[in-house]
């Protein structure tokens, strides 16, 4: 394949833990490759559908011995979310592997400016297949030391979205692919220890991404779960309102030390 695709940064950071645990961060990352920062359009550039500050609110992870895969490219390069071959996870409407339109349901790229099939085939062999790679190996690894092994996926997404889901989100948004990703008891541990002052939901709209349903397999030992954690638990509200995004001082730390506890917790259980 000739194409001029390239990468400034890795396509990841990971990080080795001692656990049986593993947390991986899809769409956190906000770098862009020269082809896709050429056609974003005005509001694109803003990377509104990120999940902000993800890296952020689990910077604990190293100190409890969590080992943890985060994505240094933007979604809008290539989402790490979606299975390789493009089918759709949801009946209702979503994006895909190469999203065109963002949430609020403009386009992602100026016309006649979104990247080439070649580059997206790079993408998928230089970004998705490493970072989906990486994950198996270390799932692997950790059944073998443990004789099981968690996945933990890590979201957070805007608290109103009306192209994806009507009103307003709870706060906790787990999935388990409707019970098929992981052991009951997982569920039952992330769902107690969330304090009564957050709002929660187990499958609601969201029932975990690609990742969640194809690593989660019981069965074998491996067992997966995904949040989704609505942003106004620890965004300042009124500017991401104006496509501003920065953390809130007095909600942030409330958050972190909410998810710490969910952290440990499944660190702590036995299956």
């Amino acid at each position: 394949m000739t194409t001029d695709a390239s990468l400034s940064v890795p396509a990841f950071e990971f990080a080795q833990g001692d656990s049986p645990l593993l947390v991986s961060m899809p769409h956190s990352g906000l770098n862009l490759t020269a082809e896709v920062q050429a056609g974003l359009t005005d509001q694109a550039k803003k990377l509104p559908d990120t999940d902000w500050f993800i890296p952020e609110l689990y910077d604990f992870l190293a100190s409890l011995g969590v080992g943890f895969i985060k994505a240094n490219y933007s979604r809008y390069v290539i989402d790490l979310n979606r299975p390789y071959d493009n089918k759709p996870l949801y009946a209702t409407k979503t994006t895909g592997l190469f999203p065109d339109i963002l949430f609020e349901e403009s386009p992602v790229f100026v016309d006649g400016k979104a990247p080439t099939d070649e580059h997206k085939a790079f993408y998928k062999e230089h970004i998705w297949k490493p970072y989906h790679g990486t994950i198996e190996q270390e799932l692997a690894r950790l059944k073998a030391k443990f004789g099981y092994a968690i996945l933990f996926d890590a979201h957070s997404i805007a608290a109103e979205v009306p192209m994806l889901f009507e009103g307003t989100l709870p706060d906790f948004n787990w999935g388990t692919n409707e019970g098929k990703a992981c052991h009951e008891a997982l569920a039952n541990v992330v769902t107690q220890i969330v304090r009564p002052n957050y709002t929660q939901v187990l499958n609601g709209r969201f029932k975990g991404g690609y990742i969640t349903r194809h690593f989660g397999q019981p069965s074998d030992g491996i067992h997966a779960i995904q949040l989704e954690l609505s942003q106004a638990t620890y965004l300042n509200d009124e500017l991401a309102k104006q496509s501003e995004y920065q953390l809130d001082g007095k909600k942030q730390p409330l958050i972190t030390q909410q998810l710490k506890d969910v952290i440990e917790a499944l660190t702590a259980i036995a299956l």
